[in-house]
């Protein structure tokens, strides 16, 4: 199960995917740092999702500000459910509802700020700048068009300047990832840990990744 999650008034949006609805409280309090009201798409591919565990999605969509939910689904059992549950409910073949999520992946957007935790699997993708306030776990993926900042641990794979942007950085508190790229430029994480605290960033030196203490300039 694919879930497009959009606010409009700050052009932000997240797409994920849900397998464990026994933990969605957690994924749902992670995943909600978003102001105001948010749209969900539900993309349901070869999967019957039941009566029982879409009313359990859609109250803790309710409680999270979520005011609309749609679902597309390419199962008749998913689409009966989702009726019965008064959720705005289409049917398509296996390869619209395919299309329908490479289309939310491709909508433009500008700079991004996400505060919490990027779990494994997930994945979050700015066309501007993407500023994360928590950790990004091994095995997430984040990138942006421009730089990426994460106040936090970085341990997964990060990729800036993803439209061939040299000039891009990538910043952390906890430098620490599974692999950095930058434009054309991929480095694969050290294999040993930060020994200390301090804020990094890697940039492109001569075609070459480079990472050196992140200083902040401070006005006396």
């Amino acid at each position: 199960m694919n879930i497009f999650l959009n606010n409009s008034r700050s052009n932000y949006f997240e797409i994920f995917s849900l397998e464990d609805l026994d933990n969605i409280h957690e994924t749902f309090r992670k995943l909600f740092p978003i102001k105001g009201p948010v749209e969900a798409k539900i993309f349901a591919i070869n999967e019957s999702i039941s009566v029982h565990k879409l009313s359990k999605l859609k109250n803790h969509m309710e409680n999270h500000n979520v005011f609309s939910i749609c679902i597309y689904s390419n199962d008749r059992n998913t689409i009966l459910a989702g009726k019965s549950l008064r959720i705005n409910s289409t049917f398509l073949k296996e390869e619209e509802v395919k299309n329908k999520i490479l289309l939310y992946n491709s909508i433009e957007k500008d700079d991004i700020l996400h505060e919490g935790t990027v779990r494994s699997g997930n994945r979050i993708s700015s066309n501007g700048n993407l500023c994360i306030i928590g950790d990004v776990n091994p095995g997430a993926i984040i990138s942006a068009k421009k730089n990426i900042y994460v106040w936090g641990k970085l341990l997964g794979i990060a990729f800036a300047g993803n439209a061939g942007n040299n000039n891009a950085s990538i910043a952390s508190l906890y430098l620490n990832p599974l692999q950095l790229r930058i434009a054309d430029v991929i480095a694969i994480g050290p294999k040993e840990k930060p020994r200390n605290y301090y804020p990094e960033i890697a940039l492109i030196d001569k075609q070459t990744i480079i990472i050196k203490p992140h200083l902040i300039e401070t006005i006396n």
